[in-house]
């Protein structure tokens, strides 16, 4: 959708974007291309290849570049090296196009946040830079690693963090919660920008509440949804544990999963069948975006399901937005990265990590369909002020901002 005041905003402008996820899969990057695009610019993608993509690749106002590397095992040394050769290849990529072609704008994604380095020499010749920052690095490394909150490695991230933001002329965060936090400790927060992980509506198309009650006591089963990675933080583990507690009083609840496979996952099915749950847990691999949002029509309910930990605590997850979007209820966590956003007669809340509170929450919703509804009425009505039209109007207005 076009500003018609502000029709090409971007023409002629050369854009360099660099992002260590693949192409096209990371939906903030693409949308991101898809709004400059749609607004005149060119695009310059350097991005990490997937399995079987071309490493170089000329699209409609995009020309893509794929540097492959592999993940070969985790770890805090294995993230460094991969980092470190991808915001080096980065730079040179950069450096050397730069003596072709003058970028305008350079448009870095972390992680890492130092991958703003690769725009030093663009920088020097005039262009202008946006870091996009989709986590802050020492809560999530906190959370990944268990690293102590005052250590060392934290603390240093912390200072390339701070670095990394004085290297922008604009920065660019997921929620109030990230912003409140980089304002507190890099920069004032007249240079952030939050634009939200709101779901592409070409995607995922609005739908308003259904008003027919899909659950009853008839025998229909009661559909609980979890879709997304499939890590521990995220908490899969406690609806598990929720929905063994409520086998007696909801014998038709069952727990549909989406995502790719993962050690974890294979962990938790081993779990299933321990508690004898197999007939009320099914895992249905990964869907993509495309696909998922008709699975999201079949449930009565999305769970999210975290626990609480120093990341899951400041993240607002797109896929409230993707439930809502679809005209379904969500059980959420209280925690202040969606509590910034939702109340509780918007969102059904319950405490993060407590399973046992989890599953008071999924008894309210089956037996009161009518109030989930409601609730579901009401979450709609946030989303709608969060649609991805209007944060991709927060994005190309304050980047725009930047040549005036």
């Amino acid at each position: 959708m076009k500003n018609a005041g502000n029709a090409m905003r971007f023409a002629g402008k050369r854009v360099a974007m660099v992002t260590f996820s693949a192409y096209p899969f990371d939906p903030r990057p693409r949308r991101a291309i898809d709004a400059l695009i749609s607004e005149g610019a060119s695009v310059d993608l350097i991005c990490l290849g997937g399995d079987g993509q071309a490493s170089h690749e000329t699209l409609p106002g995009i020309t893509v570049t794929r540097i492959p590397l592999k993940h070969i095992r985790r770890g805090k040394w294995n993230y460094a090296f991969r980092y470190s050769a991808f915001i080096f290849i980065s730079m040179a990529l950069f450096a050397l196009r730069t003596t072709r072609k003058r970028y305008d704008l350079v448009h870095v994604h972390n992680m890492p946040d130092v991958l703003v380095a690769s725009s030093i020499i663009p920088k020097w010749f005039g262009a202008k830079v946006v870091l996009d920052l989709h986590d802050p690095m020492p809560e999530l490394m906190t959370t990944i690693f268990n690293a102590a909150p005052d250590g060392g490695s934290v603390k240093l991230l912390k200072r390339l963090e701070k670095w990394s933001i004085a290297r922008a002329h604009l920065v660019v965060t997921v929620n109030l919660a990230c912003k409140h936090i980089f304002s507190r400790r890099s920069c004032g927060p007249e240079k952030i920008a939050v634009v939200m992980n709101s779901p592409d509506t070409r995607i995922f198309p609005y739908k308003p509440v259904d008003e027919t009650v899909s659950a009853d006591k008839n025998g229909k089963p009661f559909v609980i949804m979890y879709h997304g990675s499939l890590v521990e933080r995220n908490g899969l583990e406690v609806a598990i544990d929720a929905l063994a507690q409520i086998q007696k009083s909801e014998p038709n609840a069952i727990l549909h999963v989406f995502g790719g496979r993962t050690e974890f996952l294979d962990r938790m099915m081993n779990k299933v069948r321990e508690l004898g749950l197999e007939n009320r847990v099914t895992y249905f691999g990964p869907k993509n975006l495309e696909h998922l949002y008709s699975e999201i029509d079949k449930c009565d309910i999305g769970v999210i399901p975290n626990h609480r930990n120093p990341f899951t605590d400041i993240n607002t997850p797109t896929r409230i937005f993707e439930y809502l979007a679809r005209g379904k209820a969500v059980i959420a966590p209280s925690t202040s990265g969606i509590v910034d956003y939702f109340s509780a007669d918007s969102l059904i809340f319950f405490e993060a990590g407590d399973a046992n509170d989890l599953a008071k929450q999924i008894e309210f919703a089956a037996g009161n369909p009518e109030k989930a509804l409601e609730i579901a009425r009401r979450g709609q009505l946030i989303y709608k002020e969060h649609t991805w039209e209007m944060e991709r109007e927060t994005l190309l207005s304050r980047m725009s901002a930047l040549f005036s």
